[in-house]
């Protein structure tokens, strides 16, 4: 221990904070299955459309350090994902042992329809992470 005592104040709002964060993401898991994705799809789809190099496209490696999951547990969510139309793959042209993954028509449509209905959400998780801000980046 640091031997910093927190404040009762900096504990409620941490509190706050993760329950804000615990409802976006059952919110989150409801409105993908209503789009027809499982939450592990939604995210998967997610985190294509929103490479960090905006191109739109990931491999299942970028992926795997993203989502913090053994490659071969994202092989697997690749692979259902592709067979239900929802990605497809494109060798690299440097390298062809890379697969490039992009997000096909209906991709696009079942991500963009979950993530319009999660508006209001992120902004209430993004209020409630700025109030957390407030008393710095050891408070989370």
């Amino acid at each position: 221990m640091s031997g910093i005592v927190p404040s009762v104040d900096e504990i409620a709002s941490v509190a706050e904070f993760r329950a804000a964060l615990r409802a976006f993401l059952r919110r989150s898991e409801r409105i993908a299955r209503q789009c027809g994705l499982t939450p592990q799809r939604y995210l998967l789809l997610l985190m294509i459309k929103g490479a960090k190099d905006g191109s739109e496209q990931s491999t299942v490696t970028e992926l795997a350090e993203r989502l913090q999951l053994a490659q071969s547990t994202v092989t697997e969510l690749v692979r259902r994902a592709e067979e239900a139309g929802l990605l497809a793959r494109e060798q690299s042209s440097k390298d062809g042992r890379v697969a490039h993954l992009r997000l096909t028509e209906e991709g696009e449509r079942r991500l963009l329809s979950s993530f319009t209905e999660l508006g209001t959400e992120r902004r209430q998780l993004r209020d409630a992470f700025a109030h957390i801000s407030d008393f710095g980046a050891s408070a989370v």
